[in-house]
């Protein structure tokens, strides 16, 4: 494109290359994302133009970021989709559900950010069916926060679609918008392309020096340099008598506006500060208001005759800066008086209409405080709590009575934590606590204070701070105390043996045994709290029977879903600690269907790991490796962080060393920077298997060692015993061996466990000899058997078997080894399936070294896709829980047909059988 096209283009022809190829992309069916960053006037929303003149073929949706209007959830989305939504029909349920609700076209509860961002994701590739869409987002920078995550979610899933998205971002300091999307930086023009752009743009005379001085103080920005020189007299032009200019660019060109608006008549600037508070850009709505101040056309007149204001079919600036000239340069009473305005114009859109009324009050208002807290909670329905918190924090600001202002900031906190946004709920707690007009409301400060610690950092001091808020609230409300006891308690599972003083699982427990009973019905939050204290302080067994309602209660219809995604992690912990496999695998999978089902990605993240640890227990690798790409997908839009992940077990299991040294190691670090034991206690663990597979039991000794410590979690240490008893046998360490059977035969005395008694009676035989061991690795085996737990039996087949060989019965050996050699390569545990086969070969049976299949090359993702496919699921079902688009499902169906020869669903469902499933998963 020749630079002459337009003097704005000067000299851009880097930047209008890089636009042409993401447009070419566009056309070719692909997705093409990009961020355009510059400071002001450095010519972003002129390429936008560009682009949008360019793309004329396309299908066009183009919006602005609004400064006020930043605080205003989902407005610049609504502005982006709201031309769209004749598509909407063509989306999955859930997600018509998702955007109608965001948008106000349904009263049902909102569904997750995240799921209302693959909503909107799947509404533009339906707008793109059959005509390529460009969206082009123009001053990114002041988007709401609930639309940029959202639409930085989008940015990161789109791939085969024909869409382009575009924003152009003002950077602000150090902060990166949309840093994880590609980059095109502008920088200034070159003075040769300054020079010329001034010479075709300024009308007369300008001199060398004055053109050199203009272009060297504006850096080459377009806009500074044509606004400067467009300032300065003929004679300032012609003669070079201009003095220094020493402000910022943005300074000189909100001076510049400031200058210009204070010039026009009082209409004009009434009329553009009435503008400039409706971020909407709706043009019937601006002159509903100007009606109510008697403003007329002729205002109108005057700010376009100095090119401040276009309205059309939309209300624009000439920039940005214009709008903010313009705001600030009306008093305050001027800002209000347009407010006011604007809450009587508008009757379509009560939480606008809200919003305008609290930018109106000149101090405390009741009746606003209270129409902003009803608008917070139908906000939080549509979307979502991050939306609600907003308005709730600028109810606070307006609310006077001591008492409910301290409510109404803990309620704004309480959403903000909620959302995320840990920086803003300390804030409101800091307002919070001293505005406090009693104990119970310091006392619930502090409480959420602690809860913001434990979610914001999650480790050493987040149970202490717990404890000390329950104990304080033990005189005040003992409801709100034993809910903070119970947070406690998981903070200080996660912190482990990391966690500080007094916050130690037995200290925290101990704590929460001497609280205050509950004066009513024990609630699920209560028989959580007493049957987990008692497991900690007198084990498992003493706590079985308190236990068993809590599991029924969960197994039952007896739980809320809102109390299964808060508490259903320490539901599973119950069926843990008493060995109850079968009912660990329905609730864990039943908490991932609820979180799933709700959009809550949370609680999702954390409900498929604790299944994710469930299935690779039994043995299902393939399962579990699909488990663990879901997971990381919800990571990947959330940016969850969690290092205690069953991703460490399966990597142990598995038997790849070359590939388990770098992730333990990776979750090490994180653990100990964010005062996570059990984390560690979980890579231990995953070593300790690793090196048991191996047969390197020394290294399998020093990694479970300090995974049994009695500062550890027993729940977790029940199962890694039995790893230090199998390392310190092989070790020739008879000592070590019987305190830790001696440990677990505690742990195990739980009736009508088959898991436990079969693991007991596995570790018993390592430890007995003669008829005796045989006895206890013959009722293990038959224990064993009858779960799950596939690994568990093989392993007691191979130490039955190596035992056998060891005593010279070879022959009795052979069918024990072959079974656990069969069942370990079945499963995927190469490992162990490796030890088997050695043990095999040394009774004299030859076997065959397994040859590790690689899938043929594909990808995790491509892996996860085929096991979907073969489950029966279509492309939609496909997508929405890869948070990808149908679109991209096919893309990476077509590439997996390639790799495999394949050229259908059908025969893609016979090309790469899977594993034979080893649980009832």
């Amino acid at each position: 494109m020749p630079a002459s096209k337009t003097p704005a283009f000067a000299g851009r022809v880097r930047e209008r290359r890089a636009l042409d190829e993401l447009l070419a992309r566009v056309r070719g069916g692909a997705s093409g994302v990009l961020v355009v960053r510059g400071e002001a006037g450095i010519g972003k929303t002129m390429l936008m133009g560009y682009l949008a003149s360019e793309a004329a073929d396309c299908r066009l949706a183009r919006i602005d970021g609004v400064e006020s209007e930043m605080e205003l959830p989902l407005a610049a989305l609504h502005q982006l989709c709201t031309p769209l939504l004749g598509s909407v029909d063509r989306l999955p349920k859930p997600q018509q559900r998702a955007l109608r609700v965001a948008f106000g076209m349904s009263a049902e509860p909102a569904s997750d950010r995240f799921v209302l961002g693959l909503a909107v994701l799947s509404l533009l590739a339906e707008s793109a069916d059959g005509r390529p869409l460009m969206c082009l987002v123009d001053d990114a920078q002041w988007l709401d926060e609930a639309s940029a995550q959202v639409l930085g979610f989008v940015g990161r899933r789109l791939h085969a679609e024909p869409i382009g998205l575009v924003f152009a971002v003002r950077e602000k300091g150090g902060e990166k918008l949309f840093g994880d999307l590609p980059t095109l930086t502008l920088e200034g023009l070159s003075d040769e392309d300054a020079q010329a752009l001034l010479a075709a743009s300024v009308p007369g005379s300008v001199d060398e020096r004055v053109r050199s001085r203009i272009v060297a103080e504006t850096g080459g920005n377009p806009l500074g340099l044509l606004d400067l020189a467009r300032s300065m007299t003929e004679a300032e032009l012609a003669g070079g008598f201009a003095g220094p200019r020493q402000a910022s660019l943005d300074g000189r060109l909100q001076s510049l506006y400031l200058r210009q608006v204070q010039d026009l008549p009082e209409s004009a600037r009434q009329l553009l500060v009435l503008a400039a508070a409706d971020p909407t850009g709706d043009p019937t709505l601006l002159w509903s208001a100007a009606q109510t101040l008697r403003l007329g056309a002729d205002a109108a007149a005057a700010a376009r005759a100095e090119r401040l204001l276009e309205i059309g079919s939309r209300v624009r600036f000439r920039h940005p800066l214009v709008r903010s000239a313009a705001y600030v340069a009306a008093s305050a009473e001027d800002r209000r008086t347009a407010h006011r305005a604007l809450a009587a114009a508008n009757r379509t859109d009560p939480e606008r209409r809200v919003w305008h009324l609290a930018a109106a009050a000149d101090g405390p208002d009741e009746e606003v405080a209270t129409a902003l807290e009803r608008a917070a909670a139908e906000i939080q329905a549509r979307a979502g709590v991050a939306a609600s918190a907003a308005f709730l924090q600028r109810c606070v600001t307006l609310t006077e009575d001591p008492r409910r202002y301290v409510d109404r900031a803990l309620a704004a906190a309480l959403a903000h934590l909620h959302a995320g946004a840990f920086d803003a709920a300390l804030s409101l707690l800091a307002r919070a606590q001293a505005h406090s007009v009693d104990d119970l409301q310091r006392a619930r400060v502090e409480m959420l204070r602690a809860q913001v610690a434990s979610a914001s950092v999650t480790g050493r001091e987040a149970p202490v701070l717990l404890v000390q808020a329950a104990e304080t609230l033990e005189s005040l409300d003992i409801e709100l105390a034993r809910t903070a006891y119970l947070h406690a308690w998981l903070a200080s599972a996660v912190a482990g043996p990391l966690a500080g003083s007094g916050g130690l699982l037995p200290e925290v427990s101990r704590a929460a045994r001497a609280a205050p009973r509950p004066t009513s019905s024990p609630q699920v939050r209560d028989l959580l709290l007493d049957g987990l204290t008692t497991m900690i302080l007198h084990g498992g067994a003493a706590a079985e029977s308190r236990m068993r309602p809590i599991i029924d209660a969960f197994r039952g219809d007896q739980v809320a879903d809102e109390d299964r995604l808060q508490w259903g992690v320490l539901a599973q912990v119950a069926c843990m600690s008493v060995w109850d496999v079968d009912s660990w695998i329905m609730l864990s999978a039943r908490d991932v269907e609820v979180a799933r089902a709700t959009g809550a990605l949370a609680p999702l993240f954390v409900a498929l790991n604790a299944h994710g640890l469930a299935v690779t227990m039994c043995g299902d690798f393939d399962r579990a490796a699909s488990l663990a790409a879901e997971k990381g997908v919800v990571n990947e839009v959330t940016g969850i962080r969690l290092a205690a992940t069953y991703d460490l077990l399966l990597a142990g299991y598995r038997g790849r060393p070359a590939a388990a040294a770098p992730l333990f190691a990776a979750s090490v670090q994180d653990a100990l920077e964010r005062g996570e034991g059990l984390a560690l206690q979980m890579a231990d663990w995953s070593k300790a298997v690793l090196n048991n597979g191996l047969g390197r039991y020394s290294e399998a000794v020093a990694a479970a060692e300090p995974a049994t410590a009695e500062a550890c979690l027993p729940y977790i240490t029940q199962w890694i015993l039995p790893e230090l008893i199998e390392a310190a046998t092989r070790t020739t360490q008879a000592d070590l061996a019987e305190e830790g059977l001696d440990r677990l035969s505690a742990m195990t005395n739980i009736e009508g466990s088959d898991w436990a008694k079969g693991i007991a009676a596995r570790c018993r035989g390592l430890l007995a000899e003669g008829p005796e061991a045989e006895r206890w690795f013959v009722d293990a085996i038959e224990r064993l058997s009858r779960t799950p737990l596939r690994l568990d039996l093989a392993r007691a087949h191979l130490l039955y078997g190596e035992w056998l060989r060891r005593v010279n019965r070879r022959s009795a050996a052979r069918p024990q080894l072959r079974m656990a050699f069969d069942q370990f390569t079945t499963i995927g545990a190469e490992a162990f399936a490796e030890r088997a086969r050695i043990e095999l070969a040394a009774t004299g049976e030859k076997v065959r070294k397994r040859v590790i299949e690689t899938s043929r090359v594909l990808t995790q993702q491509e892996e996860h896709i085929i096991r979907l496919v073969q489950e029966g699921r279509t492309n939609r079902e496909i997508a929405a829980e890869l948070f990808l688009s149908s679109r991209t499902i096919e893309w990476h169906l077509r590439k997996v047909f390639t790799k495999l020869g394949v050229a259908s669903r059908r025969e893609l469902r016979g090309s790469v059988p899977s594993r034979p499933s080893t649980s009832p998963l």
